[in-house]
């Protein structure tokens, strides 16, 4: 973890995306104390929501949109609580994301939300730090988490931490890595390895290969090897549908990895697009996904609120504002400090519980999905509380 409201942070090497029912809060006492200013919480809150408004690329500006339309759903559902909003455009970049944080905070800001990059939450943090205001970033990026800086984004860690866990518990203890060798995937890599580590399963090796479909012919043989010498009962694959997943689980089929004996293991969801869940190799395949309920709960109410379907991480925008809200209802002037943000309890969002960890990094209650006969089907519940199992 940086030191609290460090002025330099870590090189950065991937951005945002997580996704999110219309739920509040989970119950909270802090002690007063920790990062961040004091609030009048008699007086409408005021905060910031940092977004991607402005940008050259019209899919930006649609998140945008996605973002503010669920944190104002999220305002409506708050109790007793007010909150004086305030938009600012980043248009993507890191430098206008740093001048519009410094901007609200003379605005008077007590906490801002956003924004969705990983590079722009990183500056947003940095220029804001002297402030001692808190950033709740849509970034699931791990590296640019710690002083000011707290990310809403689901993480790796965190997804690898729910699924391995569930597939070692199932007796599946022996487990090979294999990921695509670009940034992303080292990082996939890593939390994999640490996530057996802490599991107390065993690694039975760890494979690259080149992101491509020539990468992946060259390496099948490899990968299918060393998963039938080592006897392993699960194969992680770092990777995620739109890489090498269709591509490596048919062809592990071909080189003679029986699914019945070495369990394939997402990272990533499988069930995005659809059509993935038609592929032969999947089957019987593990990954993990917010809780279904809530998420579809969210889904459909956005929908009517707006006549569109959310923005897949559009919840992560409902999920501070609930955050924020809870926190003043029950803390106060000392509401938005790091103390009351990192308390134990969480928070209940629009994907399940999440709470914020002092690192900056976060914990998001995670379903287990199977993939049996092309539908998902969940295996392991996501937890209703961080007393439950999965965490």
């Amino acid at each position: 973890m940086l030191p609290a409201f460090s002025k330099t942070r870590k090189a950065l090497r991937i951005s945002a995306l997580s996704m999110g029912a219309a739920l509040v809060l989970a119950a909270c006492d802090v002690p007063a104390t920790g990062g961040g200013p004091s609030i009048n919480a008699s007086a409408p809150v005021p905060v910031a929501l940092l977004v991607p408004y402005g940008s050259e690329n019209a899919a930006e500006t649609g998140l945008a949109q996605s973002l503010e339309n669920a944190a104002r759903l999220a305002m409506a559902d708050l109790n007793g609580v007010e909150v004086d909003l305030k938009v600012y455009a980043t248009a993507g970049n890191p430098d206008q994301a740093a001048t519009v944080a410094r901007e609200a905070v003379r605005d008077g800001a007590k906490i801002i939300l956003g924004p969705v990059y990983g590079a722009s939450a990183n500056a947003a943090g940095v220029a804001v730090s002297s402030a001692r205001v808190n950033v709740l970033s849509f970034s699931n990026n791990t590296e640019i988490a710690g002083g000011n800086v707290f990310v809403l984004g689901n993480t790796f860690d965190n997804t690898a931490r729910r699924v391995v866990s569930y597939a070692n518990s199932q007796g599946r203890s022996s487990m090979v890595v294999t990921y695509p060798e670009t940034a992303v995937g080292v990082i996939g890599r890593d939390a994999v390895t640490n996530a057996i580590a802490s599991s107390g399963a065993g690694n039975a090796g760890t494979i690259g290969y080149e992101a491509s479909q020539n990468g992946v012919i060259n390496a099948v043989r490899e990968i299918a090897d060393l998963v039938r010498d080592n006897g392993a009962q699960a194969l992680v694959i770092a990777d995620d549908t739109s890489g090498g997943v269709p591509l490596l689980s048919q062809l592990l089929l071909e080189n003679g990895v029986d699914p019945t004996v070495t369990q394939l293991v997402g990272l990533t969801r499988w069930d995005i697009p659809p059509s993935t869940l038609d592929l032969p190799g999947v089957q019987g395949g593990l990954f993990a996904l917010p809780d279904p309920g809530p998420t579809s709960q969210f889904q459909s109410r956005y929908q009517s609120a707006y006549g569109a379907p959310p923005h897949p991480i559009a919840g992560l925008a409902y999920d501070g504002m609930a955050a924020i809200g809870a926190l003043v209802a029950s803390d106060g002037s000392s509401a938005l400090t790091t103390s009351a943000l990192t308390q134990g309890a969480g928070f209940a969002g629009v994907s399940g519980v999440f709470r914020f960890r002092a690192d900056g990094t976060n914990e998001r209650a995670l379903a287990v999905a199977q993939i049996v006969d092309r539908q998902v089907t969940i295996v392991s519940p996501a937890p209703k509380s961080f007393s439950g199992a999965g965490f």
